[in-house]
């Protein structure tokens, strides 16, 4: 099983490396002994992120995630990748593909499949939902400092 490989970090860094996309399927993520999903790894914790987790998937044609779910409390945006397939959330079925991003709200029953002729990969974002305002749009700030390479 492919492992994920740390490349750098400090005290305000951590970069890490999950290899090239199309190998993502050489990824497991065991839930349980009798509930492994291939080709699905989070990064989230390698990295040490305080505020979010995010994953990466990679649906071989003809495979599906197999079942809904929801969350209690964190909002999901799904970034596609590269690949065809169709997107489920409470019932409404929509057509996803290389350049979709959909959100969905903690409370959507959502699943997603594969009906391509090639792989489909995701990149899924969760975070809290409802905590976003408009100040933390506001948030970056702009350094009086040369960059040097």
């Amino acid at each position: 099983m492919k492992q994920i490989e740390k490349t750098a970090s400090a005290a305000n860094f951590t970069a890490i490396n999950l290899g090239r996309l199309k190998e993502l399927g050489d990824y497991v993520l065991k839930l349980s002994p009798e509930i492994n999903i291939p080709g699905k790894v989070f990064g989230g914790s390698a990295l040490q992120t305080t505020g979010s987790d995010f994953s990466f998937q990679l649906f071989q044609p003809g495979t599906e995630t197999g079942f809904l779910h929801t969350h209690k409390t964190h909002e999901e945006l799904y970034f596609f990748l590269s690949g065809n397939g169709e997107f489920q959330v409470d019932g409404h079925v929509f057509p996803i593909s290389e350049g979709s991003v959909v959100r969905v709200a903690p409370e959507g029953k959502r699943s997603i499949r594969n009906n391509g002729t090639e792989p489909l990969i995701m990149l899924c974002v969760q975070y809290k939902g409802n905590t976003f305002s408009e100040e933390d749009a506001k948030d970056g700030n702009l350094l009086n400092e040369t960059v040097k390479w």
